[in-house]
């Protein structure tokens, strides 16, 4: 056992009361001697915080502060990540990558408010929370020590049935069994599930894994609509009526969950090299996300639009590999919200046996003029105007093809 650290020396830890920072609290105490400070980020997990502070003062913690973070979450993570499009390999909406640099914020911040001189989580080495995590404390605060239990020569907890063996031998209480070895992350965006049978990316999700959503296979037969309405690209009414966005995102949640909308099965590049398998539910997510897609198709114009697309992409990238807090993504934001200036509207959509798809689309702002879009032809469009553009647009491929034509003739 490593030598026992000073007890006045004061840590913050990102705690959850899931498996692994279940058994972390107890160790940093039982192996260096530190004071540990649980930090609980209420994020809209469900019933997962319920009890939590007297499960963190039960194993060892000096103390738990829990703070409210669903409505700055909201605000100034989810709303900016919407309006960007950022979409990670095509189908994860980023939900545990974008709460990660809020939770690390608000950790410095009771490390600050506590006198705390260390940070710590309980990220896996192999994974990319460690990134996320130790990239927002070195951005807020490069003094702070990090403490990373799962990189830690000492530390011999490795894996998820010798957590469960030293929970069971300090008495903590944890949801997991040997036979539930699901890893999983909750907020209000959404719900991941890695482990388990899901390590082995040629076996199907049980439908006994969902959360969130329902097995399509045990949706309704009769599908439902909504109306999102935008201010902006971002969405500020449900149906015609106002509402706040924790509100709303509940409410999609629900609505979309009963269909089974938002369920990603994907195996993804990481961070650090490698591929993962999981599996997602992101029903309110993915309801928002085609809206706000739907309502940009109609409201931006041609070259904003395509090029917002690879600014999605980088956007999206930064959100994953936990670089929220540098100038890029904010210098990106500026860029989004520009182009945001006249996203304003109203999307319908129909939610159906697993499918969020777009019924209708209006907007004050909109682009899209009937008349220059119909077959018939009118006075606002000279065809004739076309013959001339198409011979410049196509002036390029037909050198070519000439040079070609005659270097073919001179073999």
């Amino acid at each position: 056992m490593a030598k026992s650290k000073s007890k006045s020396q004061k840590v913050v830890l990102a705690y959850s009361g899931g498996l692994d920072t279940s058994v972390i609290l107890p160790w940093l105490k039982e192996t260096y001697g530190y004071d540990v400070i649980a930090f609980a980020a209420e994020l809209g997990q469900g019933d997962e915080l319920a009890g939590i502070k007297k499960k963190a003062m039960a194993s060892g913690a000096v103390k738990c502060v829990v703070k409210d973070l669903r409505a700055e979450f909201a605000r100034d993570y989810l709303w900016p990540m919407l309006k960007a499009g950022a979409v990670y390999e095509n189908d994860y909406l980023l939900g545990t990558s974008i709460a990660r640099p809020l939770i690390a914020k608000h950790q410095v911040e009771v490390a600050h408010a506590e006198g705390a001189t260390a940070v710590a989580h309980g990220a896996t080495g192999k994974g990319n929370d460690q990134v996320r995590f130790e990239l927002t404390y070195m951005a807020l605060d490069p003094k702070l020590k990090i403490i990373a239990p799962w990189k830690d020569p000492n530390f011999e907890l490795t894996s998820r049935a010798a957590a469960l063996d030293y929970a069971k031998k300090h008495h903590i209480p944890v949801e997991q069994s040997k036979k539930k070895l699901y890893s999983r992350d909750r907020n209000l965006w959404h719900i991941s599930h890695e482990g388990a049978e899901l390590e082995d990316p040629w076996n199907e999700p049980k439908e006994s894994m969902f959360v969130m959503t329902r097995a399509v296979s045990k949706t309704p037969d009769k599908p439902d609509y909504v109306e999102i309405g935008f201010a902006k690209g971002v969405p500020v009414k449900l149906n015609g009526a106002s509402i706040a966005a924790v509100k709303l995102i509940e409410t999609l949640n629900r609505l979309g969950g009963k269909h089974g909308v938002g369920q990603a099965n994907l195996v993804e590049n990481r961070l650090v090299g490698m591929k993962s398998h999981g599996v997602y539910e992101t029903p309110g997510g993915t309801i928002l996300t085609t809206a706000h897609r739907a309502l940009e198709s109609l409201t931006l114009d041609r070259e904003t639009m395509h090029y917002k697309q690879q600014v999605a992409l980088k956007y999206a990238e930064l959100v994953y590999y936990g670089q929220w807090f540098c100038a890029l993504r904010e210098a990106l934001d500026e860029f989004v919200n520009v182009t945001q200036r006249n996203v304003t509207g109203t999307v319908r959509l129909k939610l159906y046996k697993g499918r969020c798809d777009v019924a209708g689309v209006k907007s004050p702002k909109s682009l899209y003029k009937p008349d220059l879009a119909s077959f018939t032809m009118g006075a606002e469009y000279d065809p004739a105007d076309a013959t001339g553009f198409i011979r410049l647009f196509g002036l390029p491929m037909k050198l070519v093809a000439a040079m070609n034509k005659k270097a073919k003739n001179e073999k």
